[in-house]
């Protein structure tokens, strides 16, 4: 089929790469390519399948609406536009399009975070936790997608007010470490994921593509990825 990847950075590059593996026609388009959303016009996107965004929280939003606009569906890696999620979801289902996303692609990643879900009712046998977080120092947006969806996860099964605390670090070329830290009195329970590489990202994001081919609604991939 035909992508569109938005976003010429690490991520982006490799799905692009991963999406040829895998017999793709695609396009790439940086920041220059879509100045004002010029790449997402509905002449530019004729043929195209799916559009994937991997760009930066202060543009993903506009490109989702002009996609939408447009009648094309996406799957989104993009973080940092999480408050909008309802708008987003109603212009999905006005639109009549397909729309997938995720703070993270990675299968290894979705299998932590049932993990994480577990865990969560260590919360209500007087167990304290917290969430650490390490990335690259060019990542933007802190706390990560990631770390947030922990958070929100081991809250919920734990049925407690309050917040685990999220301690980030920005640093070097680190790919992705997420770690949950659970006390008591008596032990600690260590959690942790650590990315050794993109690759598990990439290559679920484009089978989340291929996923959502021919489909229409508003989708998470923790919601799927056993289907793909």
């Amino acid at each position: 089929m035909n992508l569109l990847i938005l976003g010429r950075g690490k991520t982006g590059t490799l799905v692009a790469e991963v999406a040829r593996e895998r017999r793709h026609q695609v396009q790439v388009a940086g920041a220059a390519d879509n100045r004002a959303h010029a790449a997402l016009t509905a002449d530019k996107l004729a043929g195209v399948a799916v559009v994937m965004d991997f760009t930066a929280p202060s543009c993903v939003m506009g490109n989702i609406e002009a996609c939408m606009r447009a009648g094309k569906s996406m799957v989104v890696g993009t973080t940092g536009w999480y408050e909008e999620i309802e708008r987003v979801r109603k212009t999905v289902e006005e639109s009549g399009t397909g729309f997938l996303y995720s703070p993270n692609f990675s299968i290894g990643v979705n299998l932590f975070l049932e993990v994480a879900r577990v865990a969560g009712s260590a919360l209500q046998h007087n167990y304290s936790g917290q969430i650490f977080e390490r990335h690259h120092a060019s990542k933007q947006d802190a706390p990560s997608g990631t770390a947030m969806a922990i958070q929100r996860i081991m809250q919920e099964a734990a049925d407690k007010g309050e917040e685990l605390e999220i301690t980030s670090f920005r640093e070097g070329d680190v790919v992705g470490m997420h770690e949950v830290v659970l006390e008591s009195a008596a032990d600690r329970i260590y959690l942790c994921h650590d990315a050794k590489s993109r690759r598990g990202f990439a290559e679920g994001a484009v089978r989340a593509a291929e996923w959502l081919v021919g489909k229409k609604g508003f989708f998470e991939f923790k919601d799927v990825w056993r289907e793909v």
